[in-house]
């Protein structure tokens, strides 16, 4: 069979796996799998000729596959894991290193930085727990780097790197396309999307390229009329009470006031709309030197919750009483200037990033679950007779922020000799400045009609610090400043013709300013304190008692000060290295083998050195960490890559281990601890894992692909303060299944004239995985049960016969056992049947064809579980046209 220029298309398009896909095949009796370019060692090379572990998906795969943002591909990404409550709202984690996130309500203040790092192009644009979540237009390929990535990507690259690719301006002249599609969801709105580009050679030297793309994507998740007695929110007395130190004198009968959403009643609630465009310019200086400038502006408008409440019946309703949404801006300028100077290839690159969060969120359910939910939802300082809990509706609106400056300079030397040195200079500032406002307390409450807050501190605040509008019942006001600079090198050496060893370094410095106050805690004063150390300042801002405690505390090593400065900044600095060693077999099988080190820096906390309300036991003393310690990964892995079948058949497989010492994790303990969430460190933990993909032309007309993530996790210590809280030793790490995978096909065919014919199948398999690091599943549960009179019906994995972080019994009276809610496994199945030619392409298909309702991620944030889902069965159709 004769492969036309269409063949050879639609072959690059599938003959991809969830590792590596195929970028071009040239007309020949028989099909044959080319692999794609990468830059994952920041040098231009042959996927399969890189030594490490690396994924690589192709625009048009992408396009073919029917997705644009992540959530969608990392479907075909077994070892990554995408969490949150919905877009913009995510984080990524890789090969099952991860923990418990701080919820989305405090996030932009007291969250974790990430342990994976996540780069448009040469700009790193991580954030903690909310990462951009950038639309997939005009892609080249996105890269997955699983491991360690510090020498070369810094300081979130913890436990991996993504990297989203963009095509450039291209100097061959001109073309254009676009591509548009109407989706109908199976009990939700229509949706439908427009991409159009177009790439111009102004002159010989000067191209440019445009984006535009818009994205509205239907909602499916009903807001129904909130029955108590029905499912439905009714509230419970006895919860509140018992949260709240046995508050109310007699709570069960204590009447409450159920929650009312009459106005709020709406159908498919959850929308998303991407919207946006992308510019960038091309200008060849020279023979030896050249410049991209390129500008990428979105919008993402988000309404409603992408979650249902699993006490309601089906799998598609929520009662929710404040209307939602979150609108997430951001533009982000970078720029590249390439050059050759005698026998070395130097890059500057550097970005600016300009992003603004405005959200609203329904905060009701703290009634469950804050220590103080007494006294904002209930008169109980009355006469037994005269208790009630009212209405416990509640907000919390916030605005963020973020500015992030990056740089950096770098060289390598030619690829014609037998050693190789790629070596830089980065430089990055980023700044998150928020203010989040906390409405908690019913103003039908006395004490609520008019509350006037005030911030205790102005040092680095970003309001007028005060007083807020009367209904506000807490304020964060923060501002958050991460300096880095770093300097880093890789040096490779041919120590013969088919044997290559290289060593990597990374030296890195970091100043962590936290600032700020909330409308409790002068956050700049308290740490200025610490960082001074003296009696004098420590006696000025604490008193003297709780100075000359403190002061033994630091003294007895319960509480580590010693990375502030006099400013209250955290300064941090260490040297990581990875070293690897690859044999090239022969010209299509490659084995090596790596060592590499990745870190998180340390993570200032608001109410640092607070000592624990509970002073029994395990918290005898304890203090919350002024900044929970740097956690670090080591990662030991062998693998291979080859090429079969003369160039038919590729298969791929790693096999690693990683140590991780002193894991990082958020914690919100009201009965311990503290009222508000704070950072620490859980203890050690162990992976191993297999990571492998095939790609296989079984035919002139038939690929197969396929993907699969093997991961054995556990705990192997937990902090004494942690035990009976957090899952035992040997318990596994939240959020990644031990097995999961994915398998692709795709057909075609010719018809008549020059039209060809194409079917694509996909279907992957992710299993069970846990949530989060804490064993309070059964704690939720029952208060799910006393407060909508069902129970949420999700399985709870028992890990501990006792709960230790409450000290209340369940509505029996019974201690609580320690467990963790489990997300279900899941089958994900696509198909698509579609004619193209080599300008147009017009294509049916089927998302989601089983309709599987997956547990995607157990959110409870609300103290009662809520389950973020995927879209429904969705039917859609596509057309594209391309100009050249």
């Amino acid at each position: 069979m004769k492969l036309t220029k269409l063949h050879c298309a639609v072959l690059t398009a599938f003959a991809t796996s969830g590792y590596a896909s195929a970028e071009e095949i040239e007309p020949q009796d028989k099909a044959k799998i080319e692999v794609i370019n990468v830059t994952a060692t920041k040098r231009t090379e042959s996927i399969q000729d890189v030594p490490v572990t690396v994924t690589a998906i192709s625009g048009e795969s992408l396009e073919k596959l029917g997705v644009a943002s992540f959530d969608e591909y990392v479907e075909f990404l077994p070892n990554v894991v995408f969490q949150g409550t919905g877009p913009g709202q995510n984080e990524i984690y890789i090969r099952g290193a991860a923990t418990t996130q701080t919820s989305i309500a405090v996030s932009s203040v007291q969250a974790l930085q990430p342990s994976v790092a996540f780069y448009l192009d040469e700009q790193p644009v991580s954030m903690q727990g909310r990462n951009l979540d950038i639309y997939a237009t005009d892609v080249e390929r996105v890269e997955v780097l699983p491991g360690p990535q510090g020498t070369l990507f810094g300081a979130s690259s913890q436990s991996g790197t993504v990297r989203l690719i963009t095509k450039k301006p291209s100097h061959d002249g001109f073309e254009a396309g676009f591509d548009t599609s109407f989706r109908s969801t199976k009990g939700g709105d229509i949706s439908n999307s427009v991409e159009a580009y177009f790439n111009m050679s102004l002159r010989d030297d000067l191209a440019v390229r445009v984006v535009a793309f818009n994205d509205f994507q239907g909602g499916w998740i009903d807001n129904i009329l909130n029955v108590p007695g029905e499912g439905g929110y009714i509230g419970s007395a006895e919860v509140i009470s018992r949260i709240s130190n046995d508050a109310l004198t007699n709570p069960g009968s204590v009447p409450v006031i159920s929650p009312k959403n009459d106005t709020l009643v709406e159908d498919n609630t959850n929308t998303a709309n991407y919207a946006g465009t992308r510019i960038g310019l091309s200008y060849l200086i020279n023979d030896d030197w050249d410049l991209l400038v390129q500008h990428t502006q979105q919008s993402l408008d988000t309404e409603g919750v992408f979650a249902y409440d699993p006490n309601l019946e089906g799998e598609s309703s929520t009662n929710r009483f404040v209307p939602e949404n979150n609108n997430d801006d951001f533009g982000l300028t970078t720029w590249t200037l390439e050059g050759r100077l005698e026998h070395l290839d130097l890059v500057y690159t550097g970005g600016y990033l300009d992003r603004e969060i405005n959200s609203t969120i329904d905060y009701t359910g703290y009634t469950n679950g804050g220590s103080f939910a007494a006294y904002y939802a209930c008169n109980y300082a009355g006469a037994p007779e005269t208790q009630i809990c009212v209405d416990p509706t509640k907000f919390y609106k916030e605005e963020t922020e973020t500015s992030r400056v990056t740089h950096e300079l770098r060289f390598n030397t030619t690829g014609d000799n037998d050693w190789r040195v790629t070596a830089g200079v980065f430089y990055d500032s980023q700044e998150v400045s928020t203010v989040g406002l906390f409405q908690l307390g019913n103003t039908d409450l006395p004490y609520f009609t008019d509350l006037q807050k005030e911030l205790k501190g102005t040092d680095g605040i970003n309001s007028d610090g005060g007083p807020f509008s009367s209904e506000i019942s807490f304020v964060n006001d923060i501002t958050h400043t991460i300096d880095q600079i770093a300097f880093f090198g890789q040096f490779e050496y041919d120590i013969s013709d088919t044997v290559t060893a290289s060593f990597g370094a990374r030296w890195y410095e970091i100043e962590d300013k936290f600032k700020g106050a909330t409308s409790t805690v002068d956050v700049s004063g308290r740490l200025q304190a610490y960082g001074d150390g003296s009696d004098a300042a420590l006696t000025e801002f604490f008193g003297a008692a709780e100075a000359e405690a403190i002061q033994a505390a630091i003294a007895n090593g319960q509480l580590d000060t010693s990375l502030l400065d006099s400013d209250g900044t955290l300064t941090v600095d260490d040297t990581i290295i990875k070293a690897s060693v690859d044999w090239k077999v022969n010209k299509d099988v490659l084995l090596f083998a790596s060592y590499s080190e990745g870190f998180r820096p340390p993570v200032t906390n608001r109410v640092g050195g607070g000592l624990a309300k509970n002073q029994q036991g395990a918290f005898d003393g304890f203090r919350i960490p002024v900044y929970s310690t740097t956690d670090s990964l080591d990662n030991f892995e062998v693998g291979f890559k080859s090429t079969l079948l003369d160039q038919n058949l590729r298969l791929n497989a790693t096999a690693y281990y990683s140590d991780i010492s002193d894991l990082q994790t958020s914690r919100f303990d009201p009965t311990n601890i503290s009222f508000l969430v704070f950072t620490d460190n859980v203890g050690d933990a162990e992976i191993r894992g297999i990571d492998g993909d095939f790609s296989y032309v079984a035919t002139d007309n038939l690929i197969l692909s396929g993907a699969f993530s093997l991961i054995d996790s556990e705990l192997t210590s937990v902090n004494p303060e942690l035990d009976g809280i957090a899952p035992p030793v040997g318990s596994q790490l939240p959020y990644s299944a031990e097995l999961s995978g994915n398998l692709q096909a795709q057909y075609y065919f010719e018809l008549d004239g020059d039209l060809t014919g194409f079917v694509n199948g996909s279907v992957s398999y992710t299993g069970d995985r846990y949530t989060g690091m804490t064993m309070d599943a059964y704690v939720l549960e029952d208060a799910t049960n006393l407060v909508y009179g069902t129970g949420s019906g999700l399985d709870i994995k028992r890990e501990a016969e006792l709960f230790t972080g409450v000290n209340y019994t369940d509505s029996n009276g019974n201690a609580f056992a320690g467990g963790r809610y489990v997300q279900d496994s899941y089958v994900l199945a696509n198909i698509a049947i579609g004619v193209t030619n080599d300008t147009w392409k017009a294509e049916f298909f089927i998302n989601n064809i089983t309709d599987e309702s997956a547990i995607l991620y157990v959110d409870t944030q609300q103290f009662t579980p809520k389950v973020v889902t995927n879209r429904p069965m969705t039917v859609g159709f596509r057309f594209s046209y391309d100009f050249y």
